[in-house]
């Protein structure tokens, strides 16, 4: 296969076979499966992809933050290939097979918490949210959950019930799942009190006793489910000392800690898992759920609790037919190892300390820029059209992720308002490439600020 070096483009945008496969969409998959980059991927190598039209890309989206090792890495492939050659499928519920066991014991053992753990797997990080709940609340005996506004769980009727965004996730798909509360993230860009971070006191917090009292008592709920980075909501990050209380909160009452690190997970953030960063705190969370760059793109997921936590669910109350498949269980092991191998963590970290530099000095240039935000590898810019009032500017947005499309350069937007532009660039992502990409996108905020 030839090597993709940069980008390149050689056919207006999208090409004429791009347009055609186009036609054939429109005709066969619903409008409403969205479509961000009109083209259609013909290969894909580290952080580059080509389309059917020989244009080559460079994807700052990583397949929705899934390809943190890349677009087909060797090592993956052949692995996959090589399972492939001995069995596809064998349902754990049925046969038993090897790689799921082996990979339940890695991911034990790397989820944060010197306790004994243990793990299940599906398919997507909505699965594994909704397993998350549902093993909180036969654990705990308790019906109730509380989770976050700006929060992403899903599209499943749960998940979506927890998730904070309605347009489009919710939008005419009622009614919702009963047993579900929203509490106030803590958003301190735009606070949901009105406060300054340096003088607010944790004011956000001293708030959930409050909420215990007007909206459902204590004793009543299973979990809180929180991401340690909020994705979809628009990569805002908790104070440290807001998860602090948040435990101890969860330990007064009884209630259990799920940690949704579907997309913060294996090593975007800086760190195995975003939740690792809690550990100088000596906070863990009970339940972790993880997905997306867990088997290189091929659909898995996990569930990580507390053993006794996971004990608690019935025999044939938990699992599914496709449930760690094979394959995507032995990419999993394959990725880790890389991962571990290549030291991912750090990579994640540089590509974190050069964009990160670059985005601040972007900043000071562009009025346009309101925040700076995220951690290692998992940042993103807030777009407003006034720093004071921080009106969102969610059509310059929109235009600066197509102006950067167009330039070779795929980028995604995010944010209840959809003014924020995240950055999931694979891990694999060069120097050369990375500021490469950066100076796409200056040239395009730059053309809109």
């Amino acid at each position: 296969m030839t090597e993709l070096k940069e980008i390149k483009l050689i056919t207006e945008i999208p090409g004429p076979k791009s347009q055609e496969l186009l036609k054939t969409r429109e005709k066969n998959v619903p409008s409403s499966i969205s479509g961000q980059c009109p083209v259609f991927i013909k290969k894909g190598q580290g952080s580059l992809f080509e389309d059917v039209d020989g244009n080559v890309f460079l994807d700052f989206a990583g397949g929705i933050g899934v390809l943190n090792i890349g677009y087909c890495h060797p090592e993956v492939v052949e692995a996959v290939k090589a399972q492939a050659e001995k069995y596809f499928h064998t349902s754990i519920n049925v046969i038993q097979y090897e790689q799921y066991i082996k990979l339940a014991e890695k991911i034990n053992n790397l989820i944060p918490g010197k306790f004994e753990k243990k793990t299940m797997f599906v398919n997507s990080g909505a699965e594994a949210d909704e397993n998350a709940v549902k093993i909180a609340r036969k654990y705990t005996n308790r019906s109730e959950i509380v989770c976050f506004t700006g929060a992403f769980h899903g599209r499943t009727l749960l998940t979506m019930t927890m998730t904070s965004k309605v347009k489009p996730y919710k939008l005419g798909f009622g009614p919702f799942a009963p047993g579900v509360h929203k509490v106030p993230f803590p958003y301190c860009y735009r606070c949901p009190h009105g406060l300054e971070r340096e003088t607010c006191n944790l004011h956000c917090a001293k708030q959930l006793d409050a909420f215990f009292l007007e909206q459902v008592a204590p004793e009543d709920v299973a979990a809180f489910i929180i991401e340690p980075l909020q994705g979809e909501g628009g990569f805002v990050l908790p104070p440290d000392e807001y998860i602090v209380q948040l435990r101890k909160l969860c330990d007064k009452h009884g209630i259990l800690l799920i940690c949704d690190e579907v997309q913060s997970g294996f090593c975007r953030t800086g760190k195995m898992f975003a939740s690792s960063y809690w550990e100088e705190f000596g906070v863990y969370a009970d339940i972790v759920t993880s997905a997306k760059s867990i088997a290189a793109g091929l659909p898995l997921s996990a569930v990580t609790a507390r053993a006794e936590i996971m004990n608690s669910a019935q025999i044939g109350g938990i699992g599914g037919t496709y449930s760690g498949n094979p394959l995507a269980t032995t990419a999993a092991l394959k990725v880790i190892e890389i991962m571990e191998r290549d030291n991912f963590v750090e990579k994640a970290c540089h590509i974190g300390e050069l964009t990160r530099t670059r985005l601040n000095e972007m900043k000071e240039k562009y009025e346009l820029i309101g925040d700076v935000r995220g951690r290692g590898a998992m940042l993103a810019l807030e777009l407003v059209k006034d720093r004071t009032t921080k009106e969102p500017a969610k059509e310059e947005t929109n235009k600066i992720v197509e102006e950067c499309f167009q330039n070779g350069l795929v980028t995604l937007s995010c944010g209840i308002r959809g003014n924020v532009i995240r950055f999931l660039m694979p891990l694999v992502t060069t120097d050369e490439q990375l500021l490469a990409g950066l100076d796409i996108l200056e040239r395009a905020i730059a053309k809109y600020n």
